[in-house]
């Protein structure tokens, strides 16, 4: 695979992890949560998904071999 497609998706992925843990940042500040609070449900959001990305790699990988 070349190395332009592994670099552009490594930084989709991340980007897709910063707008999901803004977003459960911005909805944790408008339920009314402090911003430690906030912080931690973002951090929390990023690593799901950062797993979740993981997970998949791990899963498709036999198929790419």
């Amino acid at each position: 695979m070349p190395v332009a497609v592994v670099l552009l998706t490594i930084a989709v992925v991340f980007l897709v992890a910063l707008l999901c843990a803004v977003g459960a940042s911005m909805l944790a500040r408008i339920d009314g949560a402090t911003w430690p609070t906030a912080c931690t449900r973002a951090a929390g959001t990023f690593a799901a998904v950062l797993a979740l990305a993981a997970a998949v790699t791990a899963a498709l990988s036999p198929f790419f071999t």
